[in-house]
């Protein structure tokens, strides 16, 4: 498969849209909830972090023999993100602080978000797609 730095960055933001979705998804299922906490999803600040190319602080692990052990799971998302429990508000006399104002305009957010991306990655694709026609 051709793949760009950017088609893999994008494919990797549309992964954690979604987890991001199911987390909003999974706050508003509990809204009712005694004692449930809200969860959201950290990821912008390694977002810039990938896009501007800033690994600084961070060491490259390098294997000398094939058969070493992989430091780094080869299937990790190349955008890093963290699934965050907010435990240190409550909305409601029940302990819970789902707001669901703040979460349905969180999943608005998201799901505008998810559809460009969506787009992104599969323009990437058309391309690609429209460039190999075009050779035969």
């Amino acid at each position: 498969m051709i793949e760009s730095s950017t088609s893999k960055r994008n494919e990797a933001l549309l992964n954690i849209l979604n987890v991001k979705h199911s987390a909003i998804a999974e706050n508003i299922a509990n809204a009712d909830t005694p004692n449930y906490k809200s969860k959201s999803v950290e990821f912008k600040e390694e977002l810039r972090r990938a896009i501007e190319g800033d690994t600084a602080g961070e060491l490259e692990i390098k294997r000398t023999h094939e058969k070493h052990m992989q430091i780094q799971d080869p299937g990790a998302s190349i955008i890093p993100y963290r699934i965050l429990v907010n435990s240190d508000t409550a909305m409601n006399n029940n302990g819970n602080n789902v707001d669901m104002d703040m979460e349905m305009a969180n999943l608005a957010e998201n799901q505008l978000m998810y559809n460009y991306m969506a787009d992104r990655v599969s323009g990437h694709y058309t391309k690609i797609r429209n460039m190999l026609q075009g050779l035969s």
